[in-house]
């Protein structure tokens, strides 16, 4: 997540990277679709957990 924290727009870039990932996964063979929707579940939740207070 060192992204995250150089941007200081980390929000906006991590949304992005999102909506591009599900694009990516949305158009990958499906039996791709199980292995990455958890590599992103685990992206997100890093996030999350980064936050203060959490």
């Amino acid at each position: 997540m060192s992204e995250f924290n150089k941007e200081g727009n980390g929000e906006i870039n991590l949304v992005e990277e999102v909506k591009i990932e599900l694009n990516d996964i949305d158009n990958a063979d499906l039996t791709e679709h199980s292995a990455r929707f958890e590599a992103l579940h685990g992206k997100l939740q890093e996030a999350l957990n980064s936050i203060d207070g959490l």
